[in-house]
């Protein structure tokens, strides 16, 4: 099924009722339809032609949305972009996509991203209302790309994943089974966490279900209770640093929620967080592990199994999942290996890299790189990341970009980043440097913040003699850490004695 049909079909059975709130704008499941059809023509009388890639550049908002699925309908080919994220990072993904377009908030430079076709705020909003209207159905093989989405390598160098109608429906699948089984007309999901990163695939689950929307522009604490509550709110998804921010937020105490189901996920969470989030809300909160190459559906921690502490829960419905060792072979129950997994929610490759696709796929599994258990239970659990890649906040951080900026600092002769750990973060993103006299910590801050996207930056640096390194001269960045987090631990020892 093409996912312009659930879009269509939605309108027609929903019709006048709320489907998205912004602020004070709501859109109706008809409008919203009946917009994306205007979109979607628009964009082909533009002259973009089916398979063409797109790039979304725009903040949380009905606007976005309306995007995403009229590209949907037209059959092009999205390529989310991170409103978080840098110029450079942007002309990167654009590049690297091949991307024909761009649509975008008025952002500075944003014709020198290197797209031909480039729209702001003000264009799109032409095109939204002024196209021509109709259905607008282009309907793509289901095995031909459909969306890209970035993930990276060990060394931090992002490659395009590209992403199908099939493993589209196939995670729709996934969740309305298993995650949020219980999504119904009555509720009301609370978009809080970015759409163009794990909130937009809650999206599509709430539209066919008929779930009315509301979209939160920026999070911040205050402004998600008050909204949580204003709007009775029976669902959302936040990744565990903003759960973090929420249990902070004096207006928690005392305000009247409604939640069903709290889902997280994107990065580790604490469990002391976890626990704390718990007695204030009750048993409503439900885990998903996932990663790029196989989008939010591996597995997952319903609430009646949240006593299983470290856990990322069992396959879903229709995923295998399994530990393997080096050799590619199973190891038993218990016994530490790569976690993999197999099926149709699957990327198809990486775009234009054959090679990185066969080192991903291998006797018909996605290695995913992390290093994980089974228990007797058939429960899951995530030991630690074989590629040394950071989460913070819920967003992937790779030590070597990072290091290699650090190294770009004139005083700057050694560097590793490391992630410590960090209830509000996940991953606290720290660096060790070692270099020439002078050299100055919060200097190497200032400068990272000047070439960095914020979460990238380091929230921490330490100046060290020199780094350890192995015999063959190799910077031991599992050293580093080990390091620096024993001497965290003698030193909460002695303000303790």
């Amino acid at each position: 099924m093409q996912i312009g049909e659930y879009i269509r079909r939605a309108g027609a059975m929903y019709g006048e009722a709320p489907a998205l709130t912004e602020g004070a704008h709501t859109l109706s499941f008809r409008e919203f339809d009946a917009a994306t059809d205007r979109l979607g023509n628009a964009l082909l009388a533009e002259g973009f032609e089916p398979g063409d890639r797109v790039g979304v550049l725009l903040p949380n908002g009905i606007d976005c949305l309306i995007a995403y699925y009229a590209l949907a309908k037209c059959g092009l080919v999205r390529v989310s972009l991170n409103v978080r994220e840098t110029a450079a990072d942007h002309r990167y993904k654009l590049g690297e996509s091949g991307a024909r377009g761009l649509v975008h908030d008025e952002v500075d430079d944003a014709e020198g991203f290197g797209a031909p076709m480039v729209y702001g705020r003000e264009a799109l909003r032409r095109l939204i209302d002024g196209g021509p209207t109709g259905a607008c159905r282009m309907d793509r093989d289901l095995e031909a790309p459909y969306r890209l989405g970035f993930t990276g390598g060990t060394t931090g160098a992002p490659k395009a994943v590209t992403l199908t109608t099939l493993g589209e429906t196939s995670e729709l699948s996934a969740f309305l089974m298993d995650l949020v089984p219980d999504l119904e007309p009555s509720d009301r999901f609370l978009h809080a966490a970015p759409i163009a990163h794990a909130s937009g695939a809650f999206f599509l689950p709430s539209l066919v279900r008929g779930v009315h929307q509301s979209i939160m522009p920026h999070f911040d604490a205050a402004g998600f209770v008050e909204m949580a509550e204003q709007g009775s709110a029976t669902h959302t998804f936040l990744v565990p640093t903003m759960l973090a921010m929420i249990m902070e937020e004096p207006a928690l105490e005392t305000a009247d929620l409604s939640f069903k189901r709290i889902c997280y996920g994107a990065s580790p969470i604490a469990p002391s967080l976890l626990e704390r989030a718990m007695a204030r809300f009750g048993p409503v909160f439900a885990q998903t592990y996932g990663q790029a190459e196989s989008p939010m559906v591996i597995t997952f921690l319903g609430p009646e199994n949240h006593d299983r502490v470290g856990s990322c829960g069992r396959p879903y419905t229709t995923v295998d999942v399994a530990i393997f060792d080096d050799d590619g072979k199973p190891v038993p129950a218990g016994e530490r290996g790569e976690i993999v997994c197999r099926g149709t929610q699957l990327m198809a490759r990486y775009w234009n890299r054959p090679k990185e696709t066969a080192e991903a796929f291998r006797n018909g599994w996605l290695h995913t790189g992390d290093i994980g258990r089974m228990d007797e239970d058939g429960f899951f659990y995530i030991l630690d990341r074989k590629n040394d890649m950071l989460i913070s906040g819920g967003y992937n951080v790779y030590p070597r970009e990072i290091e290699d900026v650090l190294l770009a600092h004139e005083g700057v002769v050694e560097a590793a980043v490391v992630g410590l750990p960090d209830e509000k973060w996940g991953d606290r993103v720290h660096a060790v440097i070692a270099g020439r006299p002078g050299l100055d910590s919060e200097a190497v801050r200032l400068f990272c913040r000047e070439r960095l996207a914020g979460y990238k930056c380091p929230k921490s640096v330490e100046i060290w003699d020199t780094l350890p390194k192995s015999g063959a001269g190799k910077l031991l960045r599992r050293a580093v850490r080990d390091r620096v987090i024993a001497s965290a631990d003698a030193t909460a020892e002695r303000q303790s004695a």
